[in-house]
């Protein structure tokens, strides 16, 4: 359970109250009130929470100390920018991100998000039968948020696809697809079952050991989908077929999948239409820590438009 404690060196900072959950000190606006800890991950600690304003329950994610680490804090800061122009039922809403009290040398982001009954880790996890209704249902929701960002290049959209694809995957067998313990293993894995690589189809490898490793790899012709599950309905098969292709030029699109028969009963354009607004993602990936905090800072202000005009006062 969520418990009060004192705040760090007993110093309380102004519109803030202190928690423990999990050994982790969560320092969060007052007007939410933490009920439990729900979820742990690589990525954070995440808590169930009221919003004493709206009565509205909330889940609160915390990432500690989120500039440790410069690629997952630019994973964060895409993260931010991304859900702030995702507005879809099928796509879980990110409501607020707390202010934190110092500017320049915040360490920690609160998330704020709708709570959820149950995710799709619980579900593939449970003992509960996985119908072909519930492949399709699932598979339709995890295709929208790469559907939303049709507007990126194509190579990107085709990464959103085979990731959507492994995670159909997990759906069928109900355990991952390609259970790599390093990158190298996963390659090793990917190719067992999709089979030995053409020259043309790992062109677009830029890293030398990773093409090497392939190159060197046994023959391998590779493992039908069809015998990986055979329960799977025939539509499925072939769409996984399509999504999981080795070369992201060759993969399906995000549009065509949605197309794809198995997609049939649940796709309608009319009211499903792919985004129009570009959402720009392209940050250098070589930003240093300040301009990251910065540009976090700055994705905040779109959550509390007051702070932005007292910070416009104060320059």
């Amino acid at each position: 359970m969520a418990t009060p404690v004192d705040p760090p060196n007993g110093i309380k900072n102004e519109g803030k109250h202190y928690f423990s959950m999990w050994q982790a000190l969560f320092e969060i606006d007052s007007k939410y009130v933490p009920i439990k800890p729900i979820g742990r991950g690589a990525y954070g600690i995440v808590c169930s929470s009221v919003n004493k304003e709206t009565n509205e329950k909330v889940a609160i994610k915390k990432i500690q100390n989120a500039f440790e680490n410069r690629i997952d804090a630019l994973r964060t800061l895409r993260e931010l920018k991304l859900l702030r122009h995702l507005h879809h039922e099928n796509v879980i809403a990110l409501k607020d991100i707390m202010m934190p009290v110092q500017r320049n040398s915040f360490k920690d982001v609160y998330l704020v998000y709708e709570l959820m009954d149950t995710d799709l880790h619980q579900i593939i996890k449970s003992s509960q039968a996985l119908s072909n209704d519930h492949c399709q249902y699932f598979l339709f929701q995890g295709f929208w948020a790469p559907e939303l960002l049709l507007c990126c290049d194509n190579y990107g959209t085709s990464i959103d696809v085979w990731s959507v694809g492994c995670i159909f995957a997990e759906l069928l067998g109900r355990k991952p697809i390609f259970p790599g313990s390093e990158c190298l293993n996963q390659l090793k894995l990917i190719i067992n079952i999709l089979g030995s690589q053409r020259e043309e189809d790992i062109e677009f490898i830029d890293n030398p050991k990773a093409k090497k490793y392939i190159k060197s790899l046994p023959s391998s012709p590779g493992t039908p989908f069809s015998r990986l599950y055979p329960n799977a309905h025939p539509l499925a098969i072939d769409l996984l077929a399509k999504m999981l292709v080795f070369d992201p030029t060759k993969r399906i699109s995000v549009t065509e999948a949605l197309q794809h028969p198995y997609m049939a009963p649940l796709y309608d354009p009319n009211c499903d239409p792919p985004a129009v607004i570009p959402i720009d993602l392209d940050i250098d990936e070589d930003l240093g820590e300040e301009m990251i905090r910065e540009m976090m800072w700055k994705e905040m202000l779109h959550y509390h438009p007051e702070a932005a005009v007292e910070s416009a006062g104060l320059c």
